[in-house]
């Protein structure tokens, strides 16, 4: 009993210095954020608690035209790709879960190609580039509409439903894009909150397919604009950057891009709880057979 006890007060004292160092860097990059200008540069850049707040590097961030217009893209990419992408998904598993399909080995094996072997970065660009998809916002939705991966997951979960809804649906008269859209959507929320999350994370972080092929700086997404300000401090279509601004207002480049990196993680984070319930469900659904 005493031995138990006193693993139990190691164990937990290890997970929470585990923790705790695991939480640091996103507690250190909120508090410089939000921490007066003066009192950082007074500090000499290290600030564990200030002792002044300031929103003044929010209000840069915010106001700049730019880093408004890169939200934009970044939100058009997350919402309108993810339908997309659960869309073609979801259709494509219902497919390959259906044994009655004639050609549905030759596409599972397609689909598992898909997984072992890539085409590699120059076939992709020269793809986009013919399908004259460069400097357009589908370039970054179209090549990752969907996952060989989130297909056989998916389709595990639809093997998961009984045959028998479908045949008593038929027996009502139903065709099969009555009964996926009616029955077989409905019963897969759990599945898709889950996928969802997946793509919408993927897209919201949008990166190298965009530096491939997006050249126009109205077009880029959120990540690329943080990466603009995390290399030189600026914005990269507005006039002034942080460096301007740092002459102007003594506002520390490191304060900026710390609160570029909170206000572009927020939206995630904020998703996360309305999904937490179907999220833990969906993944589960379908990894075990009864």
């Amino acid at each position: 009993m005493k031995e138990g006890r006193i693993f139990g007060l190691i164990n937990g004292s290890l997970l929470a210095v585990i923790g705790a160092l695991t939480l640091f860097p996103l507690y250190y990059v909120f508090v410089v954020s939000f921490t007066d200008p003066a009192e950082y540069i007074a500090k000499q850049g290290f600030v564990l608690f200030p002792e002044k707040w300031s929103l003044l590097s929010y209000r840069y961030i915010l106001s700049t035209s730019s880093y408004l217009r890169a939200t934009g893209v970044s939100t058009f990419l997350a919402t309108v790709g993810t339908a997309l992408s659960l869309m073609v998904t979801a259709a494509l598993a219902y497919g390959l879960s259906r044994k009655r399909l004639r050609i549905r080995k030759p596409l599972m094996l397609m689909v598992l190609f898909t997984m072992l072997f890539s085409p590699g970065i120059i076939p992709h660009y020269i793809l986009v580039r013919d399908l004259n998809l460069i400097n357009n916002l589908w370039s970054l939705i179209l090549p990752s509409l969907s996952s060989g991966w989130y297909v056989f997951l998916m389709k595990s979960f639809f093997d998961s439903i009984p045959p028998s809804l479908e045949e008593a649906a038929m027996v009502d008269g139903y065709n099969d894009f009555r009964i996926f859209f009616r029955i077989i959507l409905p019963l897969s929320l759990p599945a898709i909150a889950a996928f969802g999350l997946f793509y919408a994370v993927g897209y919201w972080n949008t990166y190298f397919n965009a530096v491939l092929y997006i050249n126009d700086s109205t077009k880029w997404p959120l990540q690329i604009l943080l990466q603009n300000i995390l290399i030189d401090s600026s914005t990269s279509s507005s006039g002034s950057g942080a460096a301007e601004l740092m002459n102007e207002q003594q506002l520390p480049a490191q304060t900026l891009k710390m609160a570029a990196v909170v206000v572009a993680t927020l939206p995630i984070l904020f998703v996360y709880p309305l999904l937490q319930k179907h999220f833990a469900k969906g993944v589960m659904l379908g990894s075990i057979k009864e």
